[in-house]
């Protein structure tokens, strides 16, 4: 059962106004008075109903000083809450009824408000970001470099660079520049600190270049592409529901973590056209999973502030995403195996 419990603190003066917005979007709602004039709101209400109705309330009261808000999780209700068809509330009785497919892939969507919460603090370059980013570069790196699929799998739990990506396709989605510009500049520090990780281990061990687990992050297929769109979309699908981050980490990492630490290991080891293989996986892993993240968003009904901006970012990571599937085409027809063949040469095979 999806059921949000929404606090509203606000002016007795104000009441008349909110127990008119909660009428239509609360399934129950409780009165209580608090010390300074002030009146307290419980409402219960459906998980799908919480974005308009802060919405609502922010067009409002967001000029009102004392007023304040606060959403909780509920497990469990009595009498439960139920919806269908018929008993569902809607905004406005001039607006036409959602579809199906409206009703499918938004039901169980957090609010905008609780995603920011969720990925808020991931924004933040802290030295414990910076640690994390570190050992997991290492551990994918020794794995990779020994051929241990499982060691690489475990990288991709840590999933350091989760909330960065998470954070720059929600930016884009409802256009919010400053979350754009702090997970940007997170996701790029922390992407830069992955390659240079890798890069100690490249040059601190030996390293075969035809490890398997290696060669793979140095091509890009036409199956890297389709995991790649299907880990954003997943990813992005399971955190909006408010699912494990440790299962959405393993969802995105498996498309970001790997190549950028094949990159620091070939760049040390000797192999910059190698490196190179790695870093253009690595480019384009990232613009498929936000080209997906975004329009996951959308298919969900996440509200863009300017549907001309979000649908522009769309639009040029897709035209970036075409252009370099078309490199990827001419490499891998005239390029992969040559590649392979001077990383025999090279390492004396």
């Amino acid at each position: 059962m999806s059921v949000r419990l929404v606090e509203i603190f606000l002016p007795d003066t104000e009441t008349v106004r909110l127990e008119s917005i909660l009428a239509r979007h609360c399934r129950r709602y409780w009165r209580g008075t608090v010390p300074g004039e002030q009146e307290r709101y419980s409402c219960l209400l459906q998980q799908r109903y919480t974005e308009r109705l802060l919405k609502e309330l922010e067009a409002e009261f967001g000029d009102v000083p004392s007023f304040s808000t606060y959403v909780g999780q509920i497990e469990a209700a009595y009498p439960p809450i139920y919806e269908n068809r018929e008993s569902e509330l809607r905004l406005d009785e001039s607006e036409p009824p959602p579809s199906r497919l409206e009703r499918f892939f938004s039901r169980d969507r957090l609010s905008t408000d609780e995603l920011y919460d969720d990925i808020a603090d991931s924004l933040i370059i802290r030295p414990s970001y910076l640690m994390t980013v570190f050992f997991s570069a290492i551990i994918a790196s020794l794995g990779m470099r020994s051929g241990q699929t499982a060691v690489v799998i475990g990288a991709m739990i840590i999933a350091p660079l989760l909330g960065p990506t998470l954070g720059l396709a929600l930016a884009a989605t409802i256009g919010n520049a400053r979350v754009g510009i702090k997970a940007g500049t997170t996701l790029a520090v922390g992407s830069v600190l992955a390659v240079i990780s890798g890069a100690i281990v490249g040059a601190s061990v030996t390293i075969d270049p035809l490890v398997p687990e290696l060669l793979n992050r140095t091509v890009v297929q036409p199956a890297d592409i389709a995991l790649s769109l299907a880990c954003g979309a997943a990813g992005v699908l399971a955190f909006s529901r408010g699912s494990s981050m440790t299962l959405v980490g393993v969802m995105i990492a498996v498309a970001l973590v790997p190549p950028l630490s094949a990159t620091g290991v070939y760049l040390a080891a000797g192999y910059p056209e190698a490196a190179g293989g790695a870093l253009y996986l690595f480019a384009i892993n990232l613009v498929c999973v936000n080209a997906a993240g975004i329009a996951t968003f959308l298919l969900q009904g996440l509200p863009p502030k300017d549907w001309r901006a979000t649908g522009g970012i769309l639009a040029v990571w897709t035209l970036v995403l075409i252009l370099l599937a078309s490199m990827m085409a001419c490499r891998f027809a005239l390029g992969f195996a040559s590649l392979v063949e001077r990383l025999q040469t090279l390492s004396g095979v």
